[in-house]
């Protein structure tokens, strides 16, 4: 399974920007699709999951309300559709996938090679 993320840039506080991760390989094998992120010297923390199939979603209480997990097996590719951004959501984001587990722990299978998200002030 290969996971290749995009969408990443340079915005302004509260604005708008969608990451995309393009799964390709064994998709038929994945149950749940995830989106971390890691600011400078912090480690890597839980943003969104989503089953693939069944589409159940789940946030962190950091971007609940203002982020919004979707895709999934239909079209073999998540989005993270971010809005209301701030300072504090500038990150690499990377993109994961499981096999077996829907867990906001990073202990997923595969991880896609991350995305930088500026949010300037």
């Amino acid at each position: 399974v290969q996971l290749q993320a995009s969408g990443g840039g340079l915005v302004q506080a509260g604005g708008s920007l969608r990451l995309s991760c393009a799964v390709s390989g064994r998709t038929f094998s994945m149950y749940a699709m995830g989106w971390f992120r890691q600011a400078p010297g912090k480690e890597r923390v839980f943003v969104a999951a989503i089953n693939w199939g069944a589409g159940r979603t789940y946030y962190a209480d950091s971007v609940k309300g203002r982020f919004t997990i979707s895709g999934g097996s239909a079209t073999n590719t998540v989005y993270l559709q971010m809005s209301s951004l701030k300072p504090e959501d500038t990150a690499v984001y990377y993109c994961a996938a499981d096999r077996r587990r829907f867990t906001t722990t990073p202990a997923y299978d595969y991880w896609g090679q991350g995305t930088l998200v500026t949010v300037s002030s």
